[in-house]
């Protein structure tokens, strides 16, 4: 139980799991009871105050938790163009998809003054990736759909359109413009944006930023000629690219095994197909509208990949696995070509 918490709150070896609960309650608590707040000064001036209130609170439930319902019928369309939708609701989304340890440590690290301050490794990678994949995602869906779904858009609107597509698909499931209408390049940039997911300890699924983080330094170091992988000045464990490596394989086979099942079964194109898996795998949410069409067996497997996308292939065969000893005997080692 206790490999699997760790793996599940991002490598934390130090667990007081009441502590941890009682820590994760209240910053929930805190970070919606704000989120309600700032929502509902838009919500006010548009609803009578008891419908307002309820929005909020359940938009701001909703968008933190990264679950991605709303009431609304077309989602937040209607509010493409207001900042404090445009912005509260990815705020929400972002601090959701950090994981608790990187918002105590933060927390920690603004509020609890020490000598030094300092952040964890693990929320220098998380909070660095998370900032990069939001960067790349706005510049990619404001050009790519400059003149498609934000045709006739002001600047303004074009990039709170752009920020709010970059920072929902990695597990949130909300959307100001039409999915339906995307051209095929920003349909694969979502894709890829859901395959990565949030990070570790989140309310979010996917392989986590951390993985890709892990699997892009080693990248770095192989090009730089260097046998250890490092960054801030700290030097990352060769079992971490294992374990990265072995996340990203596990989860393109699962993927790729209920596509081909998906494909045999069911009457609907592939971009279709894998754009409904991949978003269950990141549990994000969004969707082409095929899913309440999928037959009995497609609707269990997209089931099965929200689950495996949620909880993590790496955690199941943590928490599956049985314990062996370790064997004394060390074979020799070979190189095999790569490559």
């Amino acid at each position: 139980l206790k490999n699997v918490m760790i793996n599940v709150m991002g490598g934390t070896t130090r667990i007081n799991i009441f502590q941890l609960l009682k820590n994760i309650v209240i910053a929930t608590a805190i970070i919606e009871a704000c989120g309600a707040i700032i929502l509902l000064t838009k919500f006010a001036q548009d609803f009578p105050i008891r419908e307002a209130i309820y929005y909020s609170i359940f938009h701001s439930i909703s968008a933190f938790c990264n679950a991605g319902f709303s009431p609304f019928e077309s989602s937040m369309m209607m509010y493409s163009d207001s900042i404090i939708i445009s912005l509260g609701m990815p705020l929400l989304i972002f601090l959701g998809g950090l994981g608790f340890t990187v918002i105590l440590d933060l927390y920690r690290y603004f509020f609890k003054p020490q000598k030094v301050r300092k952040l964890s490794l693990h929320s220098k990678i998380v909070l660095t990736t998370t900032a990069i994949l939001i960067i790349v995602g706005l510049i990619a869906f404001f050009i790519l759909e400059y003149n498609n779904t934000m045709k006739g858009f002001s600047f303004k609107h074009r990039f709170l359109a752009s920020l709010f597509q970059s920072v929902t698909p990695r597990t949130a499931g909300f959307n100001t413009i039409d999915n339906g209408l995307l051209n095929k390049g920003s349909v694969l940039m979502t894709l890829l944006l859901m395959f990565i997911g949030a990070s570790p300890g989140s309310t979010g699924g996917g392989i986590k930023t951390t993985t890709l983080a892990v699997l892009a330094l080693t990248i770095i170091s192989m090009l730089k000629g260097r046998k250890d992988i490092s960054v801030f000045k700290r030097r990352i464990p060769k079992d971490n690219f294992r374990e990265a490596s072995g996340l990203v394989f596990l989860a393109a086979t699962v993927i790729f095994v209920i596509v081909m099942i998906l494909m045999m079964v069911e009457p609907f194109s592939f971009e279709d197909i894998i754009f409904e898996s991949i978003s269950a795998f990141g549990t994000v949410g969004l969707s082409r509208g095929i899913t309440p069409s999928l037959s009995s067996l497609g609707k269990i497997l997209i089931t099965l990949l929200m689950y495996i996308g949620r909880v993590g292939p790496l955690t199941l065969i943590y928490a599956f696995a049985k314990r062996r000893n370790h064997s004394n005997i060390n074979y020799a080692e070979e190189s095999i070509a790569i490559g």
